[in-house]
């Protein structure tokens, strides 16, 4: 063998050697979505210099933020930490109630029962509650299926929110009325009469425990608020991106959250299950049988859902572009703390667009 060649052979195997131990990347190779453990210490962070956003807008949304009484806000993608701001004195442990935002914490649970073959949305909520759970004549009442609840169109009066039987009277056939009222609460009881166990009992077992979250119920005399930190907040929001599946677990099912977030009756297409929608032709808001022109928030991408409280405690979830973005705070205007749905979504989410460039 000549020395030449010699040298060749020698080389090939070494070169071949070098390239198998550092494959060349792919940069077509999408990002996998991360779901951090139930020990949040380690929760993956994504460098926002990584992403082709505007980061020179930063500095305009802190400080919108803080001056709309901001305590913490956070934006993942594919499940990333991207940006994770507490102000005012809140901490990372802080917690905070969700408000009507946890309204989508029930939907969940009710879908949850309902794949475990203890409900039928469907069936007649007095099947659960007993018959004479309101104040309607019993042939209006058994109009009222459990997914009327959860499409606020049971057609019981909303003129107080006080959830007691002698507050439940009729107003119209359920189906033919849309109105945001906390007549919903009763899905509480719904599944807990279908479980057979409190709905808190209910809802750590299937949902806050697997996914690690923080968090109670504090059972008011009004209304029964979650509150939690922000990192429980963004858990399930992570949950609500990745259509009920976390990490490779299908918590709950697919079908259900699809319905959950899609428009759920005619008279207001901006409603699934309790899961506010944009990017639909009419909207109506709470307090009032208002019907508007337009998305939502005109702002923000048309296929985005929301949890929304009021205060403006938020949750958007951007399936497109598997974003999550939480908003925990006092009200954005103290003169005007809303229910829902506030001009607060339109102005931020202006920000937001310079931001990511949407």
């Amino acid at each position: 063998m000549t020395r030449k060649l010699l040298i060749l052979v020698l080389f090939v195997p070494f070169f071949a050697c070098q390239k198998s131990t550092e494959p060349s990347p792919n940069p077509s190779t999408p990002e996998t979505m991360y779901f951090p453990s139930n020990s949040d210490t380690a929760w993956a962070r994504k460098d926002i210099s990584t992403l082709n956003w505007t980061t020179d807008s930063l500095a305009s949304l802190r400080s919108f933020l803080i001056q709309k009484n901001t305590k913490s806000f956070m934006i993942l993608v594919n499940g990333r930490i991207v940006l994770e701001e507490y102000y005012n004195g809140h901490g990372k442990d802080s917690t905070w109630p969700w408000n009507s935002a946890g309204k989508t914490l029930v939907s969940s649970s009710i879908g949850i029962a309902q794949q475990e073959g203890l409900l039928s949305i469907n069936n007649k909520a007095s099947q659960y509650l007993g018959t004479g759970w309101t104040s309607a004549p019993l042939a209006k009442e058994n109009l009222i299926t459990v997914k009327h609840l959860l499409s606020m169109t049971s057609g019981l009066s909303d003129s107080s929110d006080f959830v007691i039987k002698s507050n439940l009277t009729y107003m119209a056939d359920a189906g033919t009325r849309w109105s945001y009222n906390n007549v919903f609460q009763k899905l509480m009881d719904v599944v807990a009469g279908a479980s057979g166990q409190s709905f808190e009992n209910y809802f750590n077992a299937k949902i806050k425990s697997p996914l690690g979250m923080d968090g109670f119920w504090n059972y008011g005399l009004i209304f029964k608020i979650y509150h939690s930190n922000t990192r429980s907040m963004a858990r399930f929001g992570l949950l609500a991106l990745n259509k009920g599946k976390w990490n490779n677990s299908q918590v709950l099912n697919e079908t259900f959250f699809n319905e959950a977030t899609s428009t759920s009756q005619s008279i207001n297409p901006s409603y699934g299950y309790l899961w506010w929608l944009n990017g639909k032709s009419t909207y109506m808001v709470p307090g009032g049988q208002t019907v508007y022109t337009g998305p939502l928030v005109p702002s923000a991408p048309s296929n985005m859902y929301a949890a929304m409280g009021a205060s403006d405690q938020r949750i958007y979830v951007l399936p497109t572009q598997n974003i999550v973005v939480i908003r925990m705070g006092d009200a954005s205007d103290p003169q005007n703390p809303n229910f829902a749905v506030s001009g607060f979504d339109e102005a931020l989410w202006k920000k937001l667009k310079a931001l990511m460039k949407l």
